[in-house]
């Protein structure tokens, strides 16, 4: 590679007799243009590079501000990409070699200089120093690719690893209602005739009970895909907000009574006219209401507030149930993620996932504050949509 372009050197050097002798040393070339800029100091020398761009430096490693090697680590870390050519005296040749192996690119006797040569280490100084760049440069490229190929991997695996799971999880929970659809159906197969009436109708609830959760499972793996796949959409309509809350708390209280549990609902604020998705906020409070009174207590109680506030609105759910341990909180919003002392009690995993994507496909959050053994706090606060202001 023959350098064509005008070089500018930055010449170091506090002996003027010298600077002058190299500055003859580079007119005497014809085949290469140079200009050549002469400092006596290092603190000089730092300025001068924040002021213009040099293709090469040269050095020398006897200055009235600086001594040695320490010239070198203030001038590379000014101007990392311009190669460096140390000037030192014969007696100090150890010095140039070691000057090289902390990051000069070469090095040159004084006494044995001349135009030819100083040439030709200034052209090889900056090839030198152009090649180690472009090999950075290319290193730090793959190192890039191959983090980013390393995270693809690991995205890779953990989605293995998750379908893994999910289908194992899926199979387990899609196999207790088929087990017993399969036993209630056998027993009617079989004893039809010496079954009562009574037994009969109970096997029948079993079987209808068992599809009915299959649906349900299935229907909520449905969902979480489709918000995975970010085809949940926000259908906004006119709502009487806390009618349709007082309906749910109806819905869900033969299954509070079932389990001897007090549900009490209350409305605060102002709420007037607003849009709301219907759909998902019965996915939210649903899910919610459900598992207060789920993990409560028997003669426990479940308190639903609906705060009206100027731009949001705040639903609270609690209970005085079981509790979550803190452990657990961080995962509880992922799919098939429950709580280690949930024990018996049935679930799917997938109630609060749902929940979650929902409020955020609204606009909102939700936050959980729970105590093992004391109970649990469900606050989700979406946007108040007016509609006034939704034109």
């Amino acid at each position: 590679m023959v350098v064509s372009y005008s070089v500018k050197i930055l010449l170091i050097e506090d002996n003027l007799p010298y600077a002058r002798l190299l500055e003859e040393f580079m007119m005497e070339v014809q085949s290469q243009e140079f200009t050549l800029v002469h400092v006596k100091r290092l603190g000089e020398a730092l300025q001068e590079l924040t002021q213009c761009n040099y293709d090469v430096i040269l050095l020398d490693l006897t200055l009235p501000d600086s001594e040695g090697l320490l010239s070198l680590p203030p001038l590379m870390g000014q101007a990392p990409n311009i190669p460096i050519v140390v000037l030192t005296n014969t007696n100090d040749e150890q010095l140039a070699i070691e000057a090289v192996r902390q990051g000069a690119q070469d090095y040159l006797m004084k006494r044995q200089i001349n135009p030819d040569v100083l040439v030709r280490s200034l052209r090889y100084a900056i090839e030198r120093k152009q090649l180690l760049e472009s090999l950075r440069t290319v290193n730090e490229t793959l190192e890039i690719q191959v983090e980013e190929r390393t995270a693809e991997l690991v995205k890779a695996n953990e989605v293995s690893q998750f379908k893994s799971e999910f289908v194992s999880m899926l199979s387990h929970d899609i196999r207790n209602p088929l087990n017993i659809i399969l036993l209630a159906a056998g027993l009617l197969q079989n004893y039809d005739e010496k079954l009562t009436k009574e037994k009969k109708l109970n096997h029948l609830q079993m079987i209808r009970s068992a599809i009915k959760n299959m649906a349900q499972l299935l229907d909520e793996v449905s969902f979480i895909g489709q918000a995975d796949s970010a085809k949940l959409g926000c259908e906004l309509l006119c709502l009487d907000l806390e009618a349709f809350c007082r309906q749910l708390v109806e819905e869900v209280r033969l299954m509070a009574e079932e389990k001897n549990v007090t549900l009490v609902f209350a409305s605060f604020g102002e709420l007037g006219e607003a849009l709301w998705d219907k759909s998902l906020l019965r996915h939210i409070l649903s899910n919610l209401l459900s598992n207060a009174i789920k993990y409560s207590l028997s003669g426990g109680r479940v308190r639903f507030e609906l705060i009206g506030q100027e731009k949001t609105v705040i639903f609270q759910i609690q209970d005085w149930g079981i509790g979550i341990p803190q452990e657990d909180q961080k995962r509880l919003f992922q799919p098939f993620q429950r709580a280690d002392n949930v024990g018996r009690i049935p679930g799917t995993g997938l109630g609060l996932a749902i929940a979650k994507k929902c409020v955020e496909a609204h606009g909102g959050e939700i936050l959980v504050n729970s105590q093992v053994g004391i109970g649990t706090t469900f606050t989700v606060t979406l946007p108040l949509i007016r509609i006034e202001n939704s034109f």
